[in-house]
């Protein structure tokens, strides 16, 4: 069974830019694209008075689905389209969506309200919370357009990698670009002589482990996917830094997710938050497999 790539619409310019880039991410991997409309209108029909509200909210929901239907046709004339209007809120439709998709798209901000897919809440919710990859689509006009042929790879601890790990390989194998990795290491500072600096070369020793650590995280991926060209690097200081400067230079950036102990689920952490916000490119949160 070949999971869709579900899309979130709602009409803004957001949600309208995250069509024509999972129109064109579909084509790409030979995927059917779900777009799907999420509303609570019906929960509040109830209360409106005579039956006029339903019929004016639905007209507007199938009215915004069909424009987000002949967009992306004309963008992947090749794709099988399917659509879904929804009576409950954006972010518990794509949370649920995440389950049996290949991954979920949000544009960077709707309209706000019940039905926006604004990042602070919708976007950020879903990116925190889904069981599969989910991609915010943001950034300028040369990341949206995929015109720097690469992809850049955040990778972060062997517990919550693997998965995006394997979705960067599968990004880069389709587009057959560069995909460029990215594992920043961190060093103490001795400078009291209370604390004197051991005698092998601290940076060293942490650059050393920064370096085994990535090649065992590209090893089973990189055999999978011998036609993939990998630049790894190891980078000393910020990974939030590292990774949004480098995005300048990327189509699509992709990170794990950090799963959490307590009740809310998932998260895209300190790092991922900064992504979603600034990057110059689309950005891929990928969660662990459960």
């Amino acid at each position: 069974m070949t999971w869709p790539l579900v899309v979130g619409v709602d009409g803004s310019d957001g949600s309208l830019c995250a069509v024509d880039w999972a129109a064109d991410e579909a084509a790409r991997h030979g995927l059917p694209l779900r777009l799907v409309y999420a509303s609570l209108w019906e929960h509040y029909e109830a209360g409106a008075s005579g039956d006029r509200a339903r019929p004016a909210e639905r007209r507007l929901a199938e009215h915004i689905v069909a424009a987000a239907v002949a967009r992306a046709g004309r963008r992947a004339p090749g794709v099988e389209i399917g659509t879904d209007i929804v009576p409950e809120e954006a972010a518990d439709a794509l949370l649920r969506e995440a389950g049996h998709a290949f991954a979920v798209v949000t544009g960077i901000r709707g309209h706000g309200g019940l039905t926006g897919l604004l990042l602070g809440s919708v976007g950020r919710t879903v990116a925190d919370h889904a069981d599969g990859p989910v991609i915010v689509v943001r950034g300028d006009r040369a990341g949206l357009a995929g015109t720097h042929a690469r992809i850049l790879l955040g990778a972060g601890e062997p517990d919550t990698a693997a998965e995006a790990v394997r979705f960067a390989f599968r990004e880069a194998a389709a587009r057959k670009c560069i995909l460029d990795v990215v594992r920043v290491w961190h060093c103490p500072v001795y400078e009291s002589a209370e604390f004197p600096a051991p005698a092998e070369d601290p940076a060293r020793a942490h650059e050393r482990q920064a370096t085994a650590t990535l090649d065992a995280l590209l090893g089973d991926a990189t055999a999978e996917h011998p036609g993939v060209r990998v630049r790894p690097a190891t980078v000393r200081g910020s990974a939030r830094r590292a990774l949004l400067h480098r995005s300048a230079a990327a189509d699509l950036v992709v990170i794990g997710a950090c799963r959490s102990t307590g009740p809310f689920g998932l998260g895209s952490g300190r790092v991922g938050h900064a992504l979603l916000h600034h990057a110059a490119c689309p950005v891929a949160v990928v969660p662990p497999r459960r």
